[in-house]
């Protein structure tokens, strides 16, 4: 079953499927989860039934229904599995989300339960692994060069800030790039902010080793910082460089609030809609571009415009291409479903399903990502995603003027995608950005940013 549009199959299908009795009837209904014709169905009778399984669940927790969302989770967890196809592994992560959800009304349960918080070394390693098996991160590095190469042309001084950054990949290529120049290379300074000072050491040494190599006159400064207590002074930005800032899958944490009715919302015993009528909304009458439905984050406007002070020549920004930043759970979790299935299907679609670095990502990457936009509210919940739209909504009220990307780029690009060896990724121009895609769905977004003088 093609999981990259969830709720689509699920509209499609709830006229015509056998398992349609079972969508809007309580959980006692559907009789044990042992039952044997549980055990007994096909693999995409299995994956839809987990599908409104998941839906009548996720109503259940949104609006504090304990015991209808227990017994919804006590079927799932018997037909879900981290290591089964690809909307059993889906569910089983989901399903722990929902369940964590609702542990968190009992806040010394839910401590006791989950004493450590997610190991981030292991996120990290698991980054590292999702660059290789999925070209998304990859295209992002090859897009997001090809922009700075193209800004900084002739330029004598480059200094390039890397918010988050401690893959040095990305700047490896660049340094190719600009030795490669007719001019010869400029003077390069990096400087990276991260929270982990070893990484940090570790792209230095990297770097330095390969511009010494390529004869590049070449600095690297380390700022050992969370993004959201960032002083933009310590990037030590010198009058006469030319600045480049590139943030991959960064600023989305900063639109985390210290929101004060966040205990209420983990259980609004009023919902604000159910996950069935918001899937019978129009997929097409998204109205998240109305500046009106854009939530403002006064931690978000005041970095952007620090990072607008310092006169960038270019800002080249990369985010999840989804909205995980809806107000209610039900929201998010329509988002969430179809935003993760199509990921998990890409990983499907390259690895078996016994392989260990598959299931490395998908626990430690997106499994926890999923926990963060499904259990957690207020600061606690990092993983606010945002479709361009709105990126760019934000960045141009903060005075950053919009920079094309070139066709060039997108050559290269789509020449990445051809020697991956994989179909069903895509890469699509939209407003001068590009969007990289599972087969039609678009997951991921790359555009480029300047200063611009506010009159």
């Amino acid at each position: 079953m093609l999981m990259s549009g969830v709720a689509e199959e699920v509209s499609s299908s709830a006229t015509s499927s056998p398992l349609l009795s079972f969508m809007s009837i309580s959980p006692t209904a559907l009789g044990s989860p042992y039952s044997p014709w549980l055990r007994e169905l096909k693999s995409d009778e299995r994956g839809l039934f987990l599908i409104h399984l998941l839906l009548n669940c996720a109503n259940h927790v949104a609006a504090g229904n304990l015991d209808q969302a227990n017994a919804f989770l006590e079927h799932i967890s018997l037909l879900a599995s981290p290591e089964g196809d690809t909307m059993q592994r889906i569910a089983s992560y989901f399903t722990e989300a929902l369940a964590r959800r609702l542990l968190r009304s009992w806040p010394g349960l839910y401590r006791a339960l989950n004493p450590v918080a997610a190991d981030s070394s292991a996120t990290a390693a698991a980054r590292r692994l999702f660059v290789d098996l999925c070209p998304f991160l990859r295209l992002s590095f090859l897009v997001s060069n090809q922009a700075i190469l193209e800004a900084m042309e002739g330029e004598k001084m480059v200094h390039i800030v890397d918010l988050g950054g401690s893959d040095p990949a990305q700047w490896l290529a660049l340094l190719q790039g600009l030795a490669s120049r007719p001019e010869g290379p400029p003077h390069l300074r990096v400087t990276a902010v991260g929270e982990h000072k070893e990484l940090h050491l570790h792209t230095a040494s990297v770097l330095s080793k390969e511009a010494e190599k390529l004869d590049i006159p070449f600095q690297f400064n380390a700022v050992v910082s969370k993004l959201d207590s960032l002083n933009v002074e310590s990037l030590r930005v010198k009058t006469g460089e030319a600045l480049a800032i590139n943030s991959v899958l960064q600023l989305h944490s900063l639109l985390a609030s210290d929101d004060i009715a966040a205990a209420r919302k983990l259980f609004p015993f009023k919902s604000a809609g159910t996950l069935g009528e918001l899937l019978d909304k129009d997929q097409g009458s998204d109205s998240s571009s109305s500046p009106f439905n854009l939530t403002p984050s006064a931690k978000m406007e005041t970095f952007l415009a620090s990072l607008w002070s310092l006169s960038p020549k270019i800002m080249v920004v990369t985010e999840q291409e989804s909205n995980h930043n809806g107000s209610t759970l039900n929201e998010r979790f329509v988002e969430a479903l179809n935003f993760y299935a199509a990921l998990f299907d890409c990983l499907e679609s390259t690895l078996p399903r016994q392989s260990l670095e598959r299931l490395s990502v998908e626990k430690k990457l997106f499994g926890e990502e999923i926990k963060n936009i499904m259990a957690c509210e207020g600061l606690e919940r990092k993983e606010r995603h945002e479709k361009l739209e709105r990126w760019m909504m934000r960045l141009e009220m903060a005075g950053f003027g919009r920079m094309p990307l070139s066709y060039y780029g997108m050559l290269q690009a789509r020449r990445m995608l051809q020697g991956f060896g994989c179909d069903g990724y895509r890469v699509k121009e939209e407003n001068g950005c590009f969007l990289f895609c599972w087969q039609d769905r678009a997951l991921f977004s790359v555009s480029a940013w300047n200063f611009r003088r506010v009159d």
